[in-house]
């Protein structure tokens, strides 16, 4: 289980610092699919990076499975089950798919299962499995790419950074069938970080950050049906939820 005590984080600037996440308390609980959702700029990405150990907050405590790791680097953290997915995948001149997939897997692994990955995450296997993770893939094969890696590391805790950026429609559509195989197989907590209705809509819970806070929380039977509404003061249009395809 992850949690989450008084997290706050801010940066310095030309006049002073700058609060970006203000007392944040939250748990993830073992082997649930959590979505984080809010309007463009209220931290979202930067809670992430803090979990993952990219970032280091100003105040408060990251405990998992009971142990403190706030202090620890983001190697320690992947080897206490830790996974990260950016926004924006990194690219790794020198070393092909396969072995990045491998590397994620924890062993040399076969051709063969390297191309059940790729092929779980619609990539045609064999025109991918030996190139290079460099400038010649796109965004989106790099971020499928990236994602055939998740399935190989089958981690404890999985951090998604808008998986949904740069994937095209049909990828879009296979991006849930696989989010939900996630969820179903690895039995990981799962905490991404999205504006798609799709996405929220396979959710276990929803929380929502708004301006460096929790706005909301709860179910996604409770928080869905009020970021659809107007009434509510959350429309497609805000940043808080994109609705359709990407």
């Amino acid at each position: 289980m992850l949690e989450l005590k008084n997290i706050s984080f801010g940066v310095g600037g030309k006049t002073g610092e700058k609060e970006i996440l203000k007392d944040i308390s939250l748990t993830v609980p073992d082997n649930k699919f959590v979505a984080i959702t809010g309007p463009n700029g209220g931290g979202k990405s930067t809670l992430a990076k803090l979990v993952a150990g990219i970032e280091n907050p100003t105040a408060g405590q990251i405990i998992l499975d009971g142990e403190d790791i706030t202090k620890i680097s983001v190697t320690e953290r992947a080897k206490r089950g830790i996974s990260y997915a950016f926004q924006q995948p990194v690219r790794f001149k020198g070393i092909t798919v396969k072995d990045l997939i491998g590397l994620a897997a924890g062993e040399n692994i076969s051709t063969a299962k390297a191309c059940n990955y790729l092929s779980e995450v619609g990539l045609c296997a064999k025109d991918y499995v030996n190139r290079e993770v460099n400038a010649s893939l796109s965004g989106g094969e790099l971020k499928r790419i990236e994602i055939a890696t998740v399935l190989a590391r089958r981690a404890k805790l999985t951090l998604f950074d808008e998986p949904e950026a740069g994937i095209d429609l049909w990828s879009f559509k296979n991006l849930i069938q696989v989010f939900e195989k996630l969820h179903e197989e690895i039995h990981g907590s799962i905490l991404i970080i999205s504006h798609q209705e799709r996405i929220l809509n396979i959710a276990d819970e929803i929380i929502v950050i708004a301006d460096g806070r929790v706005a909301k929380s709860g179910s996604r039977q409770e928080i869905l049906p009020e970021l659809l509404s107007v009434e509510d003061g959350c429309k497609f249009a805000c940043g808080t939820i994109q609705q359709g395809e990407v």
